[in-house]
């Protein structure tokens, strides 16, 4: 359907009253096309465009409505016919007399293609049900809005701009706006275009973070279009081909933020299994768009994953069968085994598309199952403790760690709680300045479960996994960037940790979770053992003793004095038997002159150590 009308922009003090015809195309509660006189060139509706669009909706009893024009023509004799067409060409002889005078021509052709075909077009009238209707794009200047964004580089206003329209394509996703994944193809399209790309591959120079940090978003926000739980089959082949071609160039930007110009890791001590660490140049090349490509793999048609999503009083069954036993914990709680980064890009997707229940109900599951992985972990290190205290040292850690993770899982998950517990701005008065920033208030909001007896908070929950997250103990990653990225959202997570208010209920379990980190062993970045090229628990070790110091000292002061060690610096050869065969790792030569972040993590130590003694005068 049409609608058209002019929008008068009021006289100012220097400029005077001007009037714009605006034209809009709506089908099935969507605009489909507009055009303004004003010109403006915008990806996003001008202000014409947006004043017509209100006035219809709040105003449609002064709006006209009319039949369509093919109609209105099947009304007219001859002579009324012959009347319209030459009093519109008059109108607009300069722009229509030339498509007339050509129409004309096709019609008088018996042989003509418009002649071949019942009836002609009426743009009026509607499209039919079967036709697609997508929500209008300017899809060329979208692709000129981002290569400007590009062509400036570095520059501040850029970055922010190109971040406003990812945040614009996450907007589109979660109202389920077809036009998402198309804008971000478009988006997509100019990122591989960016001659810097070619020069920096050229150079072997690493591209600069800001940018990094785009791709990154880029990349996280395919593997959302992928993990679409209601795309079409058709659809996610298609969108899995270019990804491919793009990820096949030599310029698309890998993963790491390297371009593979770096030494090989020479510690393979990293597990006890040396094929879990290859160096670094057998490793497969993995591109920033590789986890979207893997998305391949998934699927939602799991018996058990739509039960969860689809109920909160999904629990185990009365009569379990042998293979349903591993998909609930004690109390019944459904869990859901699959690798954890993997387990939140699908709550990521379910939140990106307008899903935040099922994406609350999933993330729940995947905490009960962090927890439950816990509970085994502090079981193995008890039976190893004696052992691994008198080595001093230890193999075991994580390769992958979740803080830093190119998919963000635990600040996945804790956006989804804290999301579920945020108060609306009409919800509570706030006596603050105009210019000081609100922190975000929460509340506290019952975790739906099928437990009669659970009476745990959303809030607490998305405490305790990100305590969870920055407390693992993880190897570090290889790369300057890869290692300034894992201390860049280590503060990230923090800041938002710092937003949360505790009370009684969070400090009870912020002291639940720190002595668990403490006892976690070899498991835990403040277990009494860990690997030497853990990653340090500084930072995090300065938010939990100052949380803790009103409430618990004493465990606030072990939990700062434990994590104030850097065993990377640390001469392991001088501790335990040397003899024993698991020591090999104390002679193979360390990497940690690798360690591009050391400066800014002994910074960090001096930090704790400054605010313990602060705290202690």
């Amino acid at each position: 359907f049409h609608l058209s009308g002019t929008v008068t922009e009021p006289a100012t003090a220097s400029e005077p009253a001007v009037t714009y015809k605006v034209a809009i195309s709506f089908d099935r509660c969507k605009i489909t096309s507009v055009t303004c006189g004003c010109g403006n060139k915008d990806i996003f509706y001008c202000a014409h465009v947006v004043a017509l669009s209100l006035y219809r909706i709040r105003k449609p009893d002064q709006v006209k409505l009319r039949l369509p024009i093919s109609e209105t023509l099947f009304q007219m004799n001859r002579d009324q016919l012959q009347k319209f067409i030459q009093y519109l060409i008059t109108a607009h002889h300069t722009e229509v007399l030339p498509t007339a005078q050509k129409l004309a021509d096709e019609i008088l052709s018996s042989n003509s293609k418009i002649n071949q075909v019942n009836g002609a077009p009426d743009p009026t009238a509607g499209a039919s049900i079967d036709d697609e209707n997508c929500w209008h794009l300017d899809e060329e200047q979208v692709k000129e809005q981002v290569k400007l964004f590009l062509s400036q580089g570095g520059y501040y206003g850029s970055g922010k701009q190109l971040n406003s329209m990812f945040a614009k394509v996450r907007e589109m996703l979660r109202m389920r706006d077809s036009n998402g994944a198309r804008m971000l193809t478009l988006i997509t399209e100019q990122f591989m275009a960016d001659p810097r790309l070619t020069l920096w591959r050229q150079q072997g120079t690493s591209m600069t973070d800001k940018c990094r940090q785009l791709w990154d978003e880029l990349g996280a926000l395919w593997v959302c279009i992928i993990l679409n739980p209601h795309c079409k089959l058709e659809e996610k082949s298609c969108w899995l081909q270019q990804l491919q071609k793009w990820s096949d160039l030599d310029v698309c930007p890998l993963e790491d933020g390297n371009y593979g110009h770096e030494l090989p890791n020479i510690t393979n001590a990293l597990s006890q299994n040396a094929s879990h660490s290859p160096d670094s140049l057998s490793r497969p090349r993995r591109t920033v768009f590789t986890r979207a490509i893997e998305g391949r793999e998934l699927h939602w048609q799991d018996s058990h994953l739509q039960r969860i999503i689809s109920s909160d009083i999904y629990t185990a069954p009365a009569c379990q069968r042998e293979n349903e036993r591993l998909l609930f914990n004690s109390h019944g709680q459904p869990l859901w085994l699959e690798h954890v980064p993997t387990a939140c890009a699908r709550v990521d997707a379910l939140r990106s598309h307008g899903y935040p229940k099922e994406a609350l109900r999933l993330t729940v599951a995947i905490i009960n199952t962090l927890r439950l992985q816990q509970q085994r972990q502090l079981e193995i290190y008890k039976h190893q403790k004696k052992e691994l205290l008198q080595r001093g040292t230890t193999t075991i850690t994580n390769l992958e760690g979740w803080v830093g993770h190119p998919l963000d899982p635990i600040g996945c998950l804790f956006l989804t709680l804290t999301e579920a517990c945020r108060l609306n701005d009409d919800s509570y008065m706030e006596m603050s300045d105009m210019n000081e920033s609100r922190l975000p208030m929460y509340q506290h909001v019952p975790v739906a479960t099928g437990c009669p007896n659970s009476n745990e908070s959303c809030l607490s929950l998305a405490l305790e996994v990100a305590l969870m997250g920055m407390g693992q103990q993880r190897v570090m990653p290889e790369g300057l960037y890869a290692q300034d990225k894992v201390c860049r959202n280590e503060e990230q997570l923090l800041s938002q940790l710092q937003e949360l208010q505790l009370d009684d209920e969070l400090v009870q379990t912020l002291q639940k979770q720190c002595i668990l980190l403490l006892e976690g062993g070899p498991f835990s970045g403040l277990g009494e053992v860990i690997h030497r090229e853990s990653v340090p628990m500084h930072t995090f070790a300065k938010y939990l003793f100052l949380a803790l110091l009103p409430h618990d000292p004493d465990l606030s002061y072990k939990l700062a004095l434990r994590a104030m060690r850097l065993p990377v610096l640390e001469n392991s050869s001088s501790t335990g038997d040397t003899s024993h065969p698991h020591h090999m790792v104390s002679v193979v030569p360390s990497r940690y002159p690798r360690w591009f972040t050391l400066g800014h993590l002994e910074s960090q130590q001096c930090e704790l150590a400054s605010t313990m003694l602060t705290a202690a005068k």
